[in-house]
């Protein structure tokens, strides 16, 4: 069973991230992207993430990838995902998304949504590095 990624970030973040992991990956990536503007109406945006969460009946666990963790687009997520876990989907919820959680997420092995989870966030803390040298002052 594979895992469905979304991206729900402040406009254009997602936007951003996909067409960077198309650059790296040299393809169009398996995603969706929810690039939530300044004036958008959060109960509208988390019915249209809700509504991909359903579509066409697909059962398939989803993962939410967000910028800010307390932000507006967190918050429509956090509200889409509550519903989409009353109606018995499985949704996973991980906030500071940089490229690195973005190519683990599209690359990974997808068997398990639990673990799934956990090792895109490990990808998201391997790729923050101080590539700087110590100073021998």
């Amino acid at each position: 069973m594979s895992t469905r990624i979304a991206l729900v970030m402040h406009d254009p973040l997602g936007a951003a991230f996909q067409a960077c992991a198309q650059h790296v990956l040299g393809r169009r990536p398996d995603l969706t992207v929810f690039d939530i503007v300044p004036d958008a109406d959060p109960a509208d945006q988390a019915a249209r993430i809700l509504d991909w969460v359903r579509a066409d009946g697909a059962q398939e666990p989803v993962l939410m990838l967000c910028d800010l963790y307390g932000a507006t687009p967190f918050n429509i997520a956090v509200q889409a995902r509550r519903q989409a876990l009353e109606d018995g989907y499985m949704v996973h919820l991980l906030t500071g998304t940089n490229a690195c959680m973005v190519l683990k997420a599209l690359t990974d092995q997808q068997e398990n949504p639990e673990s799934f989870s956990e090792r895109v966030r490990q990808g998201a803390l391997r790729g923050i590095v101080n590539a700087e040298p110590p100073c021998d002052c």
